[in-house]
């Protein structure tokens, strides 16, 4: 990643470039990223359809774009994160750690992650 990864870890907000699952057109997002012990995700909360989430499930390679002071454009490879006891796990520690929520809160609240909330897992090139 040629030094970047520093930059990655010290901000939670990224602009992502995917390929329309449908379309084959960029589309380029503001997105929120979770960094768990130099893994990198995307998530969001249960309940809606997420069409970056159709992208990179159709075309996994997208680039990720670097804002404030570091600025810079990565090729990146997305993973839809789909088996049951992977996704709680790290959904755990995103509500917790990432999140700062109450692990009760979490514990209750998570079947409802597991079963709804997009997941993807990338790696920066």
């Amino acid at each position: 990643m040629d030094g970047y990864s520093e930059s990655i870890d010290q901000s939670g907000v990224i602009d992502i470039t995917t390929v329309g699952a449908k379309s084959g057109k960029e589309r380029r997002i503001e997105i929120n990223f979770v960094q768990l012990g130099g893994r990198y995700f995307i998530t969001g909360r249960p309940g809606r359809k997420r069409d970056w989430q159709a992208n990179l499930k159709a075309n996994p390679d997208f680039t990720i774009h670097l804002k404030g002071d570091t600025k810079a454009d990565i090729p990146a490879l997305a993973r839809l994160v789909t088996e049951p006891d992977e996704r709680a796990d790290v959904l755990y520690r995103i509500l917790t750690d990432g999140w700062g929520n109450e692990h009760s809160k979490a514990e209750h609240i998570l079947p409802e992650w597991v079963d709804g909330a997009p997941l993807i897992e990338f790696t920066p090139a």
